[in-house]
């Protein structure tokens, strides 16, 4: 595969992983007992994607996903978009999103091919949880004006859905590399071209 053709096969799956993303947009959020952040399945979203496209690809489709946000197209959760909602209680989130699929991508990238459940699942659950909450459970407590511990509180409702959805991107994700062996580098750290069969 030539630098050029591998370099449009990359934009086509990080603009379809963006579309992935705000596809789970159109699943209904909610908020528990009224707390300021929703339940979403878009953490889903960032957690395969990570767990599938490695580092780099993973945080460019979450990156492109809220460029379009930014500008105003409600694919956010509730049909929510625009600069304000970088503003609201869910703005820890929102940034955390590119940061907890780089870091699941990279965890899954360094382990290298063949994807491992286990491994996987420990990458997701630190990429996609525990990166994730430390970003935007400090900046709900900020914009919402409540302190830390209340936000910490809050919070632990998300932890049993996202443990789910975590256990689920890791099932996917094993699907994906065992039908597409070439999304992962080998272990000498030499990406083979996307879509290609191992040897």
């Amino acid at each position: 595969m030539t630098s050029t053709s591998a370099r449009a096969r990359d934009l086509a799956v990080v603009a379809t992983f963006a579309g992935f993303i705000a596809a789970l947009g159109l699943v209904p959020a909610f908020a528990p007992f009224g707390f300021p952040v929703p339940i979403t399945l878009q953490s889903f979203g960032i957690m395969l994607t990570g767990a599938v496209l490695g580092a780099r690809r993973g945080a460019s489709a979450v990156l492109l996903f809220l460029g379009l946000v930014a500008l105003g197209l409600p694919l956010l959760s509730g049909g929510r978009g625009g600069l304000g909602v970088f503003a609201g209680p869910s703005a820890g989130y929102l940034v955390g999103f590119p940061i907890a699929a780089f870091v699941t991508g990279w965890l899954i990238e360094r382990k290298g091919a063949p994807f491992v459940l286990g491994y996987g699942l420990a990458a997701i659950v630190l990429g996609g949880i525990v990166v994730l909450y430390a970003f935007g459970v400090p900046v709900t407590a900020w914009r919402a004006g409540i302190t830390l511990k209340a936000a910490l509180v809050g919070s632990a409702v998300f932890l049993l859905g996202d443990s789910i959805k975590a256990v689920a991107a890791a099932v996917v994700a094993t699907g994906v590399h065992r039908a597409y062996p070439g999304l992962l580098p080998d272990r000498r750290g030499h990406a083979a071209p996307l879509g290609s069969q191992a040897r």
